[in-house]
Order: structure tokens, then C-alpha cells, then sequence
């Protein structure tokens, strides 16, 4: 915090320096408090001089906290003619802050004067004061705790004084100690100190804000003495001492010289050096021995110990832990129990070959160590020793005996003693088999044995496993004997690897015999079929096809196959699959596409993985030709018989007839009289005028009269076109507008399409046959979605626009033939009525 104050105050002063010299003694800034307590107001005012050459009366004091401008409360000017400015900054949240007053000097904001601001806390009262004295500096040290930070220099002091009595009254002053800047420990030189006389001793933190002092500590200096931790050193062998006892560490230590003459008390504490044990610590030791036997330890095994003493009978605080020193107990003879197997085989008639197996068991946690194996036999006509059959490090061993030898003695041993003796018993094989031998794969590294127990019990099994054929027969094998006769299975864990084949022996034990071995094999993990079966194609057609393949032989240490799945694609790529069981030798493809191209392929699958065949790719038969034409003929049919159901539909639905052409009634199967409405007198009719244009104008009328008669006002004299009708008839009427120029239609290609318009002649009153007129034309009778006629609208005339009559003359373009009426028998008795208002003509 100095250092940041120091640096202001020369940035203010670079900035004063370059000022322009007419600026120079212009402002000042005065604070209400140089230091507040932080989150405090403060108050500042700058004033200006009169004598300042910038000043007039546009003149304004701008306040700027670091970089922030900062409005000003008031500006005035004062009785003598300067000008003061006044700020109140309310909350101050900077331990360090400066302040500017600045003048506008042309275009730019010149700085008068500046102040720094400083804010914080009070000190905080020290606290966990503490002290020792320490006989190698010879001196008094005490240390504390500060307390929270305070941003603003605060000054810690050391105080004590020497009292008579409990630290009530002052005897004599201790000079101050003051401790170095940042650190909160201080040491008062033994000159100052009367080593068994009481002291007190407090602590004094000092800033700007306030002052605080922490609670007194009255001591005795010697009281709080602090001993230097002992040397340790190991007891070496002596011939007047005997060696330690397995699991005991003999050691010695020196105390601190310049504490010779202190009564002290010690603690040792050990910790094996392997592993992650505690600290065990052991009571209280006197310093006036110097040495001491450690025991209860584990054998073998090396330890670090480490010990610290402090003042006995009075006061004091314990030195620091002595550096560790490593020491290891001694060993003691092993304490196991030897688990055997065996195997023999016979040389000879005299001589057999013996292998056998141990594993030790550990009779307690610590058992001690092994250094090594002693095999011994002891013929029972020889006394003395026993001849040693072997001498090894390894958990196996192989030896001659004679035949008639039952029994060998194996011991473990190390430089402490050996183990208790283990004699081999070679049982004969004389009791019950087992019963059901099996294996289950729980995992890829584990294989589970059961079998059922023979009767009587058994006391024990061995159980051996080892790579099975074709590994070499040398290969080495694991054993475990299992002592609980009355177990089922057990779990073998031990060197077991996935895609290898075991070979699993086990062997039940009797009291004084054995029972024989039983083998098994099994996997922890199968592996898949090395290839899947060749697929072949044996017969095809059109829309299937027969697939066969040969199933493979089975092969060691392959999981047996499960199930079949057959895929084939075709041409565009749609895939399709079906599964079959593992007895499956052949499938029919079946929906097949007539000459289309299909790629087939095997999977063959097991409870391991699943291997694929080779593909097959194969093509269907094509249709042959007169299959084809059975299938064209049959689609041929069949859409004609489709057309025939719409055109019976269509026909026998006049809704749905009359839209496709006009209904013509056929005259040899009708009347006239039902084609011209029937004029009673009780029915009038009022025809409309020929201006009425909802009216649909009468395109032509022809009267046909049957004498000669003279021509008419409203007839041509140009007979050609009325072929000399011989009698009146009421012609059929045509709407249409008289007025429009009629165009003769040209003829269509054939005669299919042509309409036969029919005017029938006769007399009102003559008994003689009617004639009829037909008229090849090929306008319809009917035109398109015309209607029929109305009753009213079946006119001989209209009106004209003058009131009178007007006819409607006959076009003379008509081609009409005249034919006698003989040709239509049911039109000879045909009554015409309705000619009586055509009088008038």
C-alpha cells in the first residue's frame, strides 16, 4: 500500500511539472480528512487565486476522481476575489483513490492540483498470542495473528514488562520489539529477560484510525522453554548382551547438550516404511536411560522411527519430531502349514520318479519369512540324519525313491530356524470316484468346477489345471487343494486366459487312501467359426431359387454354431434376411423377380461371434413366350372386361347418357301426336312478341298446301326451292334466329354421323295418305344441350315489330325428297292437328 501511495504522489508531481507556467500556484485542494474509514464521505474544496492569468468569469472547476469526472456540489466566488469549488464524495470505496481540480485551458482540461485519498479500517485486535523460549537463540519468541487486512499501514509492537507478583504490577520495562514489515513474530534478546521471573507480554497494532491491543500473556520464560529434539542411534550387537528376539529393534538416543541439565521425558513413535500404516506411538521414556528394546513388531520388515522429548516434572513444550531413523527386526523361523501333491511314475521295478508340489499356508499374520525349501527322507533301517532330497527355492521339486518308500519329510526355512516338519504321505488310489465331472465359464478369466461328492465324504480335493492338448506336455500346471470335503465346486481363477482349451483334473482325498483322477476340458471363452460353410446354388426358376451348403466340421476351441441367417439384394438394392436353425442344410428363396439378379449370402453364427460365408450371385429364369402371350392375352381381357362394365354402366344411366349425346326419339317407336302439344280450348297460350328477348326466336316455318295455289305476298316467286308441295302440314319448328345468314355445313368423312330430318305432309281433311319430306342434312335434330321445345315457343309465325304477321320464309338451300308415305306404316293413321290458326296465311 506504500508503494502505490508513493507512486501517486510522484505522478501528481510529474503532472505539476508539466503544467504551464502560467498555472503554477493557481489551485490548492484542501480535504475535511486525509484518511476516513472506508464506505465514509469526504469533502474537498479547490481554490483558485485571483492573480491566476486563466481565470475570468466564464471560469469552471471540473473534479476528477482517478479518471471519472465527478460533479461538483457549488462553485463561488469568495470576498477576496478567489474562486472555490466544493465536492462530497458520500461513499469512498477506495483504500487509494486520487483526486484532481481542473481548469479548461483551451481545448483541453488542465490539471491544477491534486490530492490523494486514502481510506480503510481500524486495526483489528491481535489475537492467538503465543511464546517460547528457545535455548539455542537464547532468546524469548512470541507470534500472533494480525487479523483481517486494514488498507492502510498499520504498525505492530511487541510490549512486556517484569512483575513480581501475576503480571498486576510493573517492576521494570522491557524495551519495545518491533518486528519486520510484514511478519507477526518477534524475538526479546536474553539480556532483556529474567529466565524464571513473570512477564507481561502483549501486542500493539497502530494506523491512522485507531490503536488496539491484544490481551496480556503473563509466563515464566522458562515455563515456555522448548527443547531441540534427540540424536537416535541403532544398538549395535555386543557379547555381553544377546541378540534381539524376532520382531524386537534395540536403539539409543543423546539429548540436546545445552539440555543436559534438564530433566526431560520422551516419546517414540514407528511406522513400517512399506504400505500406508499410522504412526504408533509408545509411552513415555526416561531421558537417564539413553537406550531402549522395542518389541511386538512384525519380523523382517523394516521401520522408521523418530522421537521428541520435553522438560519432566515441570512445564514445557515438546520439541520437534527427531529426523526418522530406519531400522529392520529380525526374522523368525517360518510358522506355515504346507499344502502337498504329487505325481509318480515307476522306472523300474525298484526305483520310482516323484514330482512333488507344496504350497505354504501362513499360521498367522506374521508367519516369517521363506528362504527356502528341504526335502528329506529317512529310510526306516537307517538312523541319524536324513538324507536331503532336495534343497530349492521353487514350490516343486522332482526326486528318485526307492518303491517301497511311503513318506518324505518337507520342511521351510530361513535364518531364524525352519518350520515345523510336513511328512508326505503317497496315498494308493483305493476310494470312490467322483460322480458328474462338469465346467461352467462364469467369465473370460475364470472357469467353475462341480462335481458331486462321492459317499463316504471325502476330507479334502486337489484340483489341477493346465493348458490341454496340443500345448507340450512339460507345459507347467496350477493346483489347489481344497481341505472342506463337503463342497461341490469351486471357482478357479488363477491363470486363466479366454480361447484356450484346460485340461481339469480333480482328485478326491481320503483319510488313508485316494480316490482316481477324473479329466475334463473346457474354455473360458470360445471363439468364432474360423470360416462360415460354402453356399451353393442347386436349382432355379423363375421366381425362387434353392440354396444348400455343407455344414462344417466342429473344431476345438470354436463355440458350436447356433443359427444361420441367409441375405439377399436384389437389383435395387432391397435387402431381405431371414434366420434359420443350425440344422438347416438348404432354403428356397421364394417371390423372386423373373430374369432379375440377386447377390446371397451366409452368416454363420455361435454364442461367440458370427462368421459369413462366401456370397453368391445368381440370376432367375425368363419368362418364356407363350407365357407371355398368356399374360398379355390375360391383361388383354382383362381390360376389356373392364370397358364393357363402363359402357353397360354408363348406357344404363340417362344421367349419365344425355351428356354424351342428344336423346332422338325414334319415330317407329312413337307418335306425333305426343311430339306436338295438344291445343285444347280451354288452354290460350300468350306468345311472346318477337322483341322479347328471353323468347327464343323460330328459325323457319314451312306451309305446305295441297292444291296450286297463287303465290302469297310473303312467298317467292322462285319455286325451285318448295318443290311443288302438294298439301299443308305443320312443319316441325327450329329455334334459332330467322334473321342470321344460315351456312350450309360441309359434309363429314362418311355417312355414320348424318341425322335424317324427317317433315311429315298430310291433309286436315282429305282421306288421302300423307306424305313425308326428308332432308339429308347433318345438323342434329336436336341442337347440342338445346332443350326441347316448349309448348308455347312451337310457333307458326311471330309477330313483327309492327304488329303484323310476318312469315318466315323456307330456305331454299334445303335439299328435300318427297316419298310417299308408304314407308312408314304407324305414321299412316297419324291425325295432324293444330294447322286451324294457319288459315290466316
Amino acid at each position: 500500500m506504500a508503494g502505490l501511495g508513493a507512486w501517486n504522489l510522484a505522478r501528481a508531481a510529474l503532472i505539476i511539472l508539466l503544467l504551464p507556467r502560467s498555472l503554477e500556484q493557481c489551485g490548492h485542494i484542501s480535504l475535511s480528512a486525509p484518511i476516513v474509514r472506508l464506505g465514509d464521505p469526504i469533502t474537498a474544496s479547490c481554490t483558485i487565486s485571483q492573480n491566476c492569468s486563466r481565470l475570468d468569469s466564464e471560469s469552471h472547476i471540473v473534479w476528477k476522481l482517478e479518471a471519472e469526472l465527478q460533479p461538483g456540489e457549488r462553485q463561488q466566488y469568495l470576498p477576496n476575489g478567489t474562486l472555490q469549488s466544493t465536492i462530497t464524495l458520500p461513499h469512498l470505496n477506495r483504500s487509494r483513490a486520487l483526486l484532481s481540480c481542473c481548469l479548461h485551458w483551451g481545448n483541453s482540461l488542465q490539471i491544477l492540483d491534486q490530492a490523494e485519498l486514502q481510506a480503510g479500517y481500524p486495526p483489528a485486535t491481535p489475537h492467538n498470542l503465543s511464546c517460547l523460549m528457545n535455548l539455542t537463540t537464547n532468546s524469548l519468541t512470541c507470534q500472533w495473528e494480525p487479523g483481517p487486512n486494514t488498507h492502510l499501514s498499520t504498525n505492530f509492537t511487541l510490549k512486556s514488562f517484569k512483575s513480581r507478583g501475576n503480571c498486576q504490577s510493573r517492576e521494570d520495562s522491557i524495551p519495545d520489539c518491533v518486528p519486520e514489515d510484514g511478519q507477526s513474530h518477534c524475538s526479546i534478546p536474553r539480556k532483556h529477560l529474567q529466565l524464571y521471573q513473570n512477564m507481561g507480554i502483549w501486542v500493539q497494532a497502530k494506523n491512522a484510525l485507531g490503536t488496539s491491543m491484544s490481551p496480556k500473556l503473563c509466563l515464566v520464560p522458562m515455563d515456555v522453554v522448548k527443547l531441540e529434539p534427540p540424536t537416535l542411534w541403532a544398538l549395535g550387537p555386543s557379547p555381553e548382551v544377546a541378540p534381539p528376539q524376532p520382531g524386537c529393534l534395540r536403539l539409543r538416543w543423546e539429548t540436546w547438550k545445552p539440555s543436559l541439565h534438564i530433566d526431560q521425558k520422551c516419546e517414540l513413535r514407528h511406522q513400517p516404511l512399506l504400505g500406508e500404516a499410522s504412526w504408533d506411538l509408545v509411552g513415555a521414556l526416561p531421558s537417564r536411560t539413553l537406550q531402549y528394546e522395542l518389541c511386538g513388531l512384525l519380523p523382517s520388515t523394516a521401520y522408521a522411527l523418530q522421537m521428541r522429548c520435553t522438560r519432566w516434572r515441570l512445564p514445557g513444550h515438546w520439541s520437534n519430531w527427531s529426523p526418522s531413523l530406519e531400522l529392520t527386526t529380525t526374522q523368525r523361523a517360518p510358522t506355515v502349514r504346507m499344502d502337498t501333491w504329487w505325481r509318480q511314475r515307476q522306472l523300474d521295478p525298484r526305483t520310482v520318479d516323484v514330482q512333488l508340489f507344496w504350497q505354504p499356508v501362513p499360521l498367522e499374520e506374521d508367519s516369517g519369512q521363506i528362504q527356502g525349501y528341504l526335502v528329506s527322507w529317512r529310510p526306516s533301517d537307517q538312523a541319524g540324519a536324513d538324507p536331503m532330497l532336495c534343497n530349492t527355492t521353487e514350490l516343486n521339486c522332482t526326486f528318485q525313491l526307492p518303491s517301497e518308500a511311503r513318506e518324505v519329510i518337507l520342511e521351510a526355512y530361513n535364518t531364524a530356524g525352519t518350520s515345523h516338519p510336513t511328512p508326505v504321505v503317497f496315498l494308493e488310489s483305493g476310494g470312490p470316484p467322483l460322480g458328474r465331472l462338469h465346467t461352467v465359464a462364469r467369465d473370460p478369466h475364470s472357469l467353475w468346477v462341480g462335481w458331486e461328492p462321492p459317499s463316504p465324504q471325502p476330507r479334502g480335493y486337489v484340483i489341477e489345471w493346465g493348458l490341454g492338448p496340443p500345448s507340450p506336455s512339460g507345459s507347467p500346471k496350477m493346483w489347489r487343494m481344497e481341505h472342506n470335503g463337503s463342497i461341490a465346486g469351486t471357482l478357479l481363477q488363477e491363470n486363466i486366459r479366454p480361447f484356450q482349451l484346460y485340461e481339469i483334473t480333480v482328485t478326491p482325498l481320503y483319510q488313508d487312501t485316494k480316490g482316481p483322477s477324473q479329466h475334463i476340458y473346457a474354455y473360458s471363452q470360445e471363439m468364432a467359426p474360423s470360416h462360415g460353410p460354402e453356399l451353393h446354388l442347386r436349382h432355379i426358376g423363375k421366381t425362387w431359387a434353392q440354396l444348400e451348403w455343407a455344414p462344417e466340421a466342429p473344431e476345438l476351441g470354436r463355440s458350436p454354431l447356433t443359427h444361420y441367417t441367409i441375405f439377399w439384394t436384389n437389383a435395387q438394392d432391397r435387402s431381405f434376411s431371414t434366420v434359420l436353425n443350425a440344422s438347416s442344410h438348404s432354403f428356397v428363396l421364394r417371390g423372386l423377380e423373373p430374369s432379375s439378379l440377386y447377390h446371397v449370402h451366409l452368416m454363420a453364427a455361435s454364442q461367440a461371434w458370427a462368421t459369413n460365408s462366401t456370397s453368391l450371385t445368381l440370376m432367375t429364369l425368363a419368362l418364356e413366350e407363350s407365357e407371355l402371350h398368356i399374360l398379355l392375352g390375360l391383361f388383354g381381357l382383362l381390360v376389356l372386361l373392364i370397358c364393357l362394365c363402363g359402357a353397360a354402366q354408363l348406357c344404363c344411366r340417362p344421367s349419365r347418357k344425355n351428356p354424351l349425346w342428344p336423346s332422338v326419339p325414334d319415330p317407329a317407336h312413337s307418335s306425333l301426336g305426343s311430339w306436338v302439344p295438344t291445343i285444347t280450348t280451354e288452354d290460350t297460350f300468350q306468345l311472346p312478341s318477337l322483341r322479347d328477348s328471353s323468347m327464343p326466336p323460330i328459325t323457319k316455318i314451312t306451309v305446305l298446301e295441297e292444291e296450286e295455289k297463287k303465290p302469297g305476298p310473303w312467298e317467292s316467286n322462285d319455286s325451285s326451292g318448295t318443290c311443288g308441295l302438294p298439301s299443308l302440314v305443320q312443319a316441325y319448328v327450329l329455334q334459332g334466329d330467322p334473321r342470321v345468314p344460315r351456312i350450309q355445313p360441309q359434309p363429314q368423312s362418311g355417312t355414320s354421323d348424318q341425322v335424317l330430318y324427317v317433315q311429315v305432309l298430310g291433309s286436315p281433311t282429305g282421306p288421302r295418305p300423307g306424305h313425308y319430306l326428308r332432308c339429308d342434312s347433318t345438323q342434329p335434330l336436336l341442337g347440342g344441350l338445346t332443350p326441347s321445345p316448349k309448348s308455347y315457343e312451337n310457333l307458326w309465325f311471330q309477330t313483327s315489330p309492327l304488329g303484323t304477321p310476318e312469315p318466315l320464309v323456307p330456305n331454299p338451300e334445303d335439299d328435300c325428297i318427297f316419298e310417299p308415305l308408304l314407308d312408314f306404316p304407324l305414321l299412316q293413321g297419324l291425325r295432324v292437328s293444330g294447322v286451324e290458326g294457319l288459315g290466316g296465311f
